[in-house]
């Protein structure tokens, strides 16, 4: 979009993600996003916050808001994210998120908006009822990585236009305010496998927790016969597993519960059809109801743990949030200062 050439940056390396608190957690939240940032928080300097500013582009009820970000922080420590290691907060809690968010919206430019494919998606046929927020979300996105200025963003497919958004961003303010090297280009973390589960009722949609059916999903504080029984009725065809991933490509309800055992197992689509091909569901199905409640079952009686005990949660989000923010304000202050605000 833009054709500022990067200058390279010198920081160190550091990776940034959140989820909103916008309903129950389910079993692509937990392959997808959870489980990458547990094993990322070894190997970089880890933010993981609950995207609640980004919650509100659509009507929250106030009352239930506080005990949502409260569950995604559980889901977080359930899935193995350690506070001691990564920094657990709740956007909301930072400002400096949403200083910088106008700031980027007066770099940002009108037509890259209008690029943006999710609004279009998300709006439908009425987006002039759509709040401005639900429009110019992605600038937020962009503060809550740079103002961190994190190198690394884990993506889905559905997410990569945004990320390419923040580094023209990034590259549009370093140009306009002479700072060649302030703000990184973050470069995507390609998610691997389990990274789009699909639903079990429709293996051409994304699993979602805003889904009507509950049996299109599994959730993360589903008990193990809830687990097992959406298993069973998942939605396949009546043909045996394939030999081939070519084939399995083409049978979308098979290839989704063949990802789902790879992801849950730590193997690749390949080992798994390797060992179930030829082989009817009546054999795999329940193969994969127990693997998949030996794994989440764990996770669920963690997060009920959890969250019996809000004030425990509530100090480590406070505890990550002050963390956070000193990160983030000597960010913002030179920010101010290359801006020219009076005072910075």
């Amino acid at each position: 979009m833009t054709d500022h050439t990067p200058v390279p940056y010198a920081g160190p390396t550091r990776v940034l993600s959140g989820v909103q608190p916008s309903g129950a957690l389910h079993l692509g939240n937990y392959l997808g996003a959870l489980v990458k940032f547990a094993k990322l928080q070894h190997e970089m300097d880890t933010f993981i916050f609950v995207a609640d500013l980004h919650a509100i582009t659509v009507w929250q009820d106030p009352a239930l808001l506080a005990q949502q970000t409260r569950e995604i922080a559980a889901a977080y420590l359930a899935a193995g994210l350690d506070p001691k290691k990564a920094t657990i907060f709740p956007q909301s809690a930072v400002r400096e998120h949403a200083d910088l968010a106008w700031i980027f919206q007066c770099v940002a430019r009108l037509g890259w908006l209008d690029r943006m494919t999710q609004f279009k998606e998300k709006s439908g046929k009425h987006k002039e009822r759509s709040s401005v927020g639900l429009y110019t979300y992605p600038v937020l996105q962009a503060a809550d990585i740079l103002i961190y200025k994190a190198t690394h963003v884990p993506v889905g497919e559905d997410q990569k236009q945004h990320l390419e958004l923040t580094r023209d961003i990034a590259a549009k303010f370093n140009h306009d305010f002479a700072a060649p090297a302030f703000f990184p280009q973050p470069d995507p973390l390609i998610q691997g496998p389990g990274a789009r589960v699909m639903s079990l009722r429709d293996g051409s949609a994304k699993m979602s927790k805003s889904d009507p059916s509950d049996y299109s999903r599994i959730n993360l504080t589903d008990t193990a016969d809830d687990i097992a029984a959406k298993v069973r009725k998942a939605r396949t065809d009546p043909e045996p597993l394939p030999e081939t991933l070519e084939e399995l490509a083409t049978r979308a309800e098979a290839d989704n519960l063949v990802g789902i055992f790879a992801a849950l197992s730590g193997r690749t689509k390949a080992e798994v059809l390797a060992e179930y091909a030829g082989k009817g569901f009546g054999t795999f199905k329940p193969a994969l109801a127990d693997l998949a409640v030996e794994t989440l079952t764990p996770v669920g009686e963690r997060m009920r743990g959890l969250l019996s005990d809000p004030t425990e949660i509530d100090r480590i989000l406070k505890a990550g949030a002050e963390r956070a923010s000193e990160v983030a304000a000597p960010t913002l202050a030179e920010v101010r200062k290359l801006v020219g605000f009076w005072g910075a």
